[in-house]
């Protein structure tokens, strides 16, 4: 069965940085992407961060520059650095992984099969 636990959430003053990781168990993703996804209270989840199997990486524009995403496959973990948080970056983060191996599509919801449970992230201000 495969899993996707996502750890490194908390409570961050704005400017602050947090690092998140999602450890895959149940398969290896080596081959496939992952990306990061969020949600704020009232607010349809939304696409975040994502890396290709190559490890070519995509970013929502509202975090471009202060975020980075980056994979590790011995590990079977993706990573996502956050700096320079603001509060309006405070929601559940959730980790994804593609079934398909060599996709290319990130930013979409629907391309993604395997969900994590969420780590709350909270900037204040």
């Amino acid at each position: 069965q495969v899993q996707l636990v996502e750890s490194g959430g908390g409570l961050v003053q704005a400017g602050g940085s947090l690092r998140l990781s999602c450890v895959a168990s149940g398969r290896t993703f080596s081959k496939n992407a992952m990306g990061w996804f969020r949600q704020a209270p009232g607010k349809e989840r939304e696409f975040v961060a994502g890396i290709r199997w190559s490890g070519n990486t995509n970013y929502a524009d509202s975090v471009k520059g202060r975020f980075t995403i980056s994979r590790d496959n011995v590990k079977n973990t993706v990573y996502l650095q956050m700096n320079s948080l603001k509060p309006e970056d405070t929601a559940v983060y959730y980790c994804a992984a593609d079934r398909t191996p060599y996709g290319m599509v990130l930013s979409g919801r629907n391309q993604y099969d395997y969900w994590g449970q969420g780590t709350q992230v909270t900037v204040s201000s």
